[in-house]
């Protein structure tokens, strides 16, 4: 299952040449650069996320449950259990990157 997402690795480290200049950190994003980009907040796309986890567990029990009365085979148990299981892995993974960028934020010195 292609869910859209790619989990890049994120680097929140900054060199001593970032913190004496301003100008890396007071420039978020180039106005050019995002033309035509449609804009979504963090929160917003975490929530569509877990929405989209949900809705995967969901059709996984419903097609467990089908496939118990018999009107589901065995394969699309499998595969749609299997997709719920690669969608809950993806969603534990990403909930580690934020909680180890929390982490990593929290312990820079201000």
């Amino acid at each position: 299952m292609d869910t859209g997402f790619e989990i890049m690795p994120i680097n929140l480290t900054l060199g001593a040449s970032d913190m004496t200049r301003n100008s890396s950190l007071s420039t978020v994003a180039n106005p050019e650069a995002t033309k035509g980009i449609a804009k979504q907040d963090f929160s917003a796309a975490l929530a569509e996320a877990g929405e989209g986890l949900v809705q995967s567990l969901q059709n996984a029990e419903a097609t467990s449950i089908a496939g118990i009365k018999g009107d589901a085979t065995t394969y699309e148990v499998a595969s749609t259990v299997m997709e719920a299981e690669q969608s809950l892995r993806m969603a534990i993974a990403v909930r580690d990157r934020i909680v180890n960028a929390y982490l990593e934020i929290s312990r820079m010195q201000i």
